[in-house]
């Protein structure tokens, strides 16, 4: 996938790493960029087009598909933090994390896989996250969209080879954005953490591991499930 000269449309490109793609993708010579977000009037980054995109009202998704027909690359990053538990986590905040990060990446890979095959094949990135392959008490709907992610990831990659386009996922810990504010632990700059999935995207990998602590618990998966949860071993 080469940036130079592609058209891309991002979506959660108001802020965090959404907004640091944008930017590197203007760096690196995009022809445009389509900053997708529920509010357009937050969008502050000169050069990039907003657009009214909300993931979780497919109706929304479509019409972007229609406003956007010249779109190359898809990222799909819009994500949300409830915070919420399986037990006692309200369920309308469960849906929602299902909806943010499964649903609406799957109904914007429906509705632009036709716009990427009449440009040439082009690519979707799926921003995923290291907890797409674990979880933890206070992240159990956010792992579990972002597992639903993953393999979402695996199978339009399978779907949509024939057609010429690249689908990739980015893994990563926790960043420097709104989101992580409250976490207390190593975070990595969103800015590098954009450029290296745009590094992964013009050599065509899979998947982007962007970080130690991504590459440790990739890793892992291959070992026992309780070398992941030593909480559980007496």
């Amino acid at each position: 996938m080469e940036i130079k000269g592609s058209v891309a449309l991002v979506t959660g490109a108001n802020r965090g790493l959404g907004r640091e793609l944008a930017a590197a993708l203007l760096e690196r010579g995009a022809a445009k960029v389509y900053a997708a977000v529920r509010r357009p009037e937050t969008v502050d980054l000169p050069g990039v087009v907003p657009l009214a995109v909300d993931v979780t009202d497919p109706a929304s998704i479509q019409a972007a598909a229609s406003a956007a027909g010249d779109v190359t690359l898809l990222i799909n990053n819009a994500g949300v933090s409830t915070g919420a538990s399986f037990l006692d986590g309200s369920l309308d905040d469960v849906r929602l994390e299902m909806e943010t990060h499964y649903f609406g990446p799957l109904e914007t890979a429906r509705a632009f896989a036709p716009v990427l095959a009449r440009n040439g094949g082009g690519a979707i990135l799926n921003i995923l996250s290291v907890l797409s392959w674990f979880t933890a008490p206070n992240v159990n709907a956010y792992s579990a969209g972002k597992a639903a992610g993953l393999q979402l990831t695996n199978g339009l990659r399978l779907a949509l080879h024939d057609q010429g386009t690249l689908v990739t996922a980015l893994h990563v810990g926790y960043m420097d954005t709104d989101m992580a504010a409250d976490i207390a632990a190593p975070k990595s700059d969103p800015a590098s953490i954009a450029a290296l999935a745009l590094d992964g995207l013009e050599k065509g990998d899979f998947e982007i591991v962007a970080d130690d602590v991504s590459r440790a618990v990739r890793a892992s998966l291959s070992g026992d499930i309780a070398g992941q949860y030593p909480q559980l071993v007496s």
